[in-house]
């Protein structure tokens, strides 16, 4: 199968968040099974041209029809680590990726609208007829829109197209002027309920809207976040949206790369072990106290990785710090605030607990040094508000770390509390998990997770080594994509 990704992201080249993981991890894997990929992206001024191998000139003189004149661009090819990519750049005064970031201009939606407008006039122009088109995101929810209203008549009528939310929160709201500048222009056949417009406001489009309704099939990073989008508050305004559209909607569970996350091989730590050697995964718990200065002690690590912000639970973060070190057990943080009151507040909370040596703050983001705290620490802590799949988790499992989460989201999915849950026999739950927001919720996960280390040693080595048997790689999700592929192909 032919296969064409377009996406925002890909990591590690263009990498702002798990979005790009999954594009650069999904594509290997579907390589793996012997299916044709390609990637299209934006060429950013700032993206990783390190990781870019064979970089060159592919076509020349790409003409993007916009607001009825056009835009020339030159299309560049090259390999990041082994996936063929190709990146647009437009060569215009409006500088679309030349502004030292990949997102957070206020013409955002204007950008993205001209990149899915070039990679589709890319893929007619080159005569690449993909068997699938898979979009991400609200950037790219106008692929869709343009191959069923546009394209699909200039001899692409047989792409089908895989759209993927993996963040409901930001949807591209914006206004008519896409519609003249894309070539769409019909103002009074898009701004209506069933197409474009905006669930709430009469007056804007929604670009993730027009993904969900011109797909063949949609999919969001999870099946329980599937699930809390179309029912809850979650799907942020689109639950009707995807209620309508339920028969062409899922979950699909993205994975982690086995290839970087592996106790095995890890560059980063300096004790391999598996679960045979587990004992091994001690000598990195004293590597990772000797780095950070903490004690040599008869106790737990607790270790939060993430950012520091409204949805990964940092009012909870915070309470488990000093809630861990009341319990007897040492606490290491590694993440970075995108708020300026929460970055303050943090900050605060290090110079304060500088000195104490059952505690580290890492207020920053440091590859080397997550990959040391996976496999030193025995407990990782998720306590998200909502969480549409989590990569956290998954990489404590995989270096027996035990997860204490909060059950939203891919939470769900992947972590099976020891003591309550009833959809796993004892010998298959790896964690434990706990459903509100308030701190007693937190607490009781928690200490039950350091009260388990205490007292049951043995039961939470067992526990340790049940989360490690867990194959959470990208093996299974590409089978499942491949499903979809293979389902829209031929409907």
């Amino acid at each position: 199968m032919y296969i064409v990704q377009i996406a925002s992201e890909c990591a590690p080249v263009i990498k702002a968040g798990g979005l790009g993981d999954v594009v650069f991890g999904l594509s290997r894997a579907l390589e793996r099974q012997d299916h044709a990929v390609e990637i299209i992206l934006p060429k950013y001024d700032c993206m990783r041209y390190d990781h870019i191998w064979g970089l060159h000139n592919a076509y020349q003189d790409l003409i993007v029809p916009w607001y009825g004149q056009a835009i020339y661009c030159s299309v560049d090819c090259g390999w990041v680590h082994g996936r063929l990519c190709f990146f647009i750049d437009p060569h215009s005064n409006d500088s679309f990726f030349n502004r030292g970031c990949y997102y957070g201009c206020d013409d955002d939606p204007m950008r993205f609208a001209f990149f899915c407008k070039a990679a589709i006039e890319f893929l007619l122009i080159t005569n690449k007829r993909p068997d699938v088109i898979h979009c991400h995101d609200w950037q790219t929810g106008l692929i869709p829109v343009l191959l069923y209203e546009i394209y699909k008549y200039h001899g692409m009528g047989n792409q089908r197209v895989c759209y993927s939310i993996h963040n409901f929160k930001h949807q591209g709201i914006t206004g008519v002027n896409i519609l003249w500048a894309t070539g769409l222009n019909r103002e009074d056949y898009y701004f209506q309920y069933d197409r474009l417009q905006d669930n709430f406001n009469p007056f804007a489009l929604n670009l993730m809207k027009g993904g969900i309704v011109y797909s063949n099939f949609v999919n969001t990073v999870s099946p329980h976040h599937a699930w809390e989008a179309r029912f809850s508050e979650i799907g942020c305004g689109l639950s009707h949206t995807l209620d309508l559209h339920h028969y062409k909607f899922g979950g699909i569970l993205n994975g982690i790369d086995y290839d970087v996350w592996t106790p095995e091989e890890d560059s980063y730590i300096p004790a391999h072990f598996n679960p045979e050697t587990f004992e091994k995964k001690a000598k990195n718990k004293t590597a990772l106290r000797e780095r950070l200065w903490l004690n040599h002690n008869d106790k737990p690590l607790v270790a939060y990785i993430g950012r520091l912000d409204q949805q990964k639970g940092v009012h909870l973060v915070h309470h488990a710090m000093y809630y861990a070190l009341r319990r007897n057990a040492q606490f290491i943080l590694l993440g970075s605030a995108t708020e300026p009151g929460i970055n303050s507040w943090f900050w605060h909370e290090k110079h304060f607990l500088n000195e104490n040596p059952d505690c580290h703050l890492e207020l920053g983001f440091n590859e080397e040094l997550s990959h040391l705290i996976y496999a030193g620490a025995d407990i990782i802590l998720v306590p998200s508000n909502y969480e549409p799949c989590g990569l956290t988790q998954m990489i404590g499992l995989r270096y027996g770390s035990v997860p204490v989460v909060r059950g939203v989201g891919g939470l769900v999915n992947t972590v099976f509390d020891r003591d309550y849950d009833m959809t796993k026999t004892p010998d298959q739950r790896n964690g434990y998990v706990f459903y509100q927001t308030d701190f007693n919720a937190l607490e009781s996960a928690l200490d039950r997770a350091i009260g388990l280390w205490h007292y049951y040693p043995d039961e939470f080595r067992e526990l340790a080594l049940q989360g490690m048997s867990y194959d959470y790689s990208w093996n299974n999700p590409a089978t499942q994509y491949l499903g979809i592929y293979d389902y829209i192909r031929h409907k």
